[in-house]
């Protein structure tokens, strides 16, 4: 490792640890509401003695962890990366090889753009035992505290899930295969290139009226909804200044948008007045 960590170097150097070898659990951590951790994860949290967590972890379920454990903080910031992906996968080696049951927490679900599947594999390379627990994804989460059905019979009979990152940058998308009005997109980290996508998408055919929520922190307590249209998102965007995490979802079937389940934007809400016309 080359990330001085405090209290790292005690932790390596047990006595009593280094005879065994410990085992990595990749544990999905959810949205944010810490009622919405699976029994599993729960049990895990409040047992842990080393937790390696997500900047997506919400402070309510950080609040969990025990007092007395050791809490890493490997998250990414936009434009700012604290801890290489490589170097953190090493950092979870080198605990389970000094002994150590490692809970590396991770928002939504560790297989679900959570990059979990590459550290299952560094952590299979060096022989490492790793366990995987799921969370509810940000995409399920968000639709269910809003209200918007991610699938419906009428309006949406199938759902992608797209990431707004690729290994290169924006990432590479058929997008001709996403022009399908009775398919819902849900886009992760798409806020910083959502002029481009909803260009792209426009000219690929899907229709520029078609509805969008952007959902802030969905399922916490400060949960924020702004609704808009693809031709209105990127000028939303500069205007309500949605910050991170955020989620687009985009598809006919934002119109079942609930209000009663959290606040909303009402400048957007005048802009879409799709939404007021609930099938």
């Amino acid at each position: 490792m080359t990330t001085h960590i405090a209290g790292l170097d005690k932790l390596l150097a047990s006595e009593s640890q280094r005879h065994q070898v410990g085992s990595i659990w990749l544990v999905g951590a959810g949205p944010g509401d810490p009622e919405l951790l699976t029994v599993k994860a729960l049990r895990l949290i409040q047992q842990a003695e080393v937790v390696v967590f997500d900047r997506l972890v919400s402070e309510a379920i950080l609040a969990l962890v025990p007092p007395g454990a050791l809490s890493i903080d490997v998250g990414k910031t936009p434009g700012f990366h604290g801890m290489k992906q490589s170097q953190i996968n090493q950092l979870l080696v080198e605990l389970a090889a000094a002994g150590q049951k490692v809970i590396r927490l991770k928002g939504g679900d560790p297989f679900i753009f959570g990059r979990g599947g590459e550290e299952m594999a560094s952590a299979q390379q060096a022989g490492i035992a790793c366990h995987i627990v799921p969370g509810i994804t940000a995409a399920v989460g968000c639709a269910a505290a809003t209200g918007i059905p991610l699938t419906h019979r009428d309006m949406a009979q199938s759902v992608r899930f797209i990431t707004g990152h690729g290994k290169e940058g924006k990432p590479r998308l058929d997008w001709y295969s996403l022009k399908d009005p009775c398919q819902t997109l849900v886009f992760y980290m798409g806020l910083t290139w959502c002029e481009a996508l909803s260009e792209r998408l426009i000219a690929f055919g899907r229709d520029a009226q078609t509805p969008v929520a952007i959902v802030e922190r969905g399922t916490r307590a400060d949960q924020r909804v702004t609704l808009t249209s693809l031709q209105q998102l990127a000028e939303t965007v500069r205007r309500e200044k949605p910050q991170s995490p955020a989620l687009l979802i985009v598809g006919e079937v934002v119109q079942f948008y609930r209000a009663d389940l959290a606040g909303v934007t009402e400048t957007a809400l005048n802009e879409a007045p799709f939404i007021l016309n609930r099938v």
